[in-house]
């Protein structure tokens, strides 16, 4: 179980932080920070997420609203961020929707 993956599935909702490490995948309802020393955050198509992102690496299909910090994050067709990223590597699909600042590199 060194790198197992943590699951918060749909229909779970949470207000309050989450801290992890490894990989998480969520596709239910956050209020509050997610984050990560390095790890891997994927947000599912059905997450809904308000408040900030801090990992190693962000997939988002769902959709967020607050800041993601990461070293890498993936914006997938049909997600949607209403807020700011920091990363040093970004990449985002045709259909994916930002809006807010971002700052790339470094």
């Amino acid at each position: 179980m060194a790198n197992a993956t943590n699951v918060l599935a749909s229909g779970i909702e949470i207000i309050g932080s989450i801290k992890f490490s490894n990989d998480m995948i969520i596709d239910g309802k956050i209020e509050g920070e997610i984050s990560s020393e390095g790890g891997h955050v994927t947000i599912g198509e059905n997450a809904q997420i308000k408040g900030d992102i801090i990992a190693g690496e962000v997939k988002l299909f769902g959709n967020v609203e607050g800041t993601i910090t990461s070293d890498r994050c993936e914006l997938k067709k049909n997600s949607k961020l209403n807020g700011d990223i920091k990363t040093k590597n970004l990449s985002m699909d045709e259909g994916a929707s930002l809006s807010g600042r971002t700052e790339i590199g470094g």
